[in-house]
């Protein structure tokens, strides 16, 4: 793979690109994920199902703990009803990417606590 490109860096903080996996065994991050057309996403699964948008606040909820953050400072802006969804994650701009790129070389579970 080229380099990340799963997120993107604004004013305010960043816009992570996750592709979610609901009805998973545990809450947890497993790297890189390229999609045939080359795009690139964070992999997740949670143990959420996707009725009543339980899954898409369970992801918000894991990025939130994993990034070390309120849970204000993590909302979905794109994707409520699709696999692939965009986070707004607020906050310094330098240190999240720094953070997601972490996340981008191994495998995260249970909110943060690496494997």
């Amino acid at each position: 793979m080229s380099e990340a490109v799963f997120f993107r860096e604004r004013e305010d903080g960043i816009e992570l690109y996750v592709r979610l996996t609901p009805r998973g065994a545990t809450d947890r991050f497993d790297g890189l994920v390229e999609a045939a057309d080359g795009r690139q996403f964070l992999a997740a699964r949670v143990r959420a199902v996707p009725e009543k948008g339980a899954a898409n606040c369970a992801l918000e909820a894991l990025v939130a703990k994993a990034f070390g953050l309120p849970r204000k400072a993590v909302s979905l802006s794109a994707g409520h009803t699709s696999r692939v969804k965009t986070i707004s994650i607020i906050g310094e701009p330098e240190a999240l990417a720094a953070t997601a790129r972490d996340f981008a070389s191994q495998a995260i579970g249970d909110g943060g606590k690496r494997r």
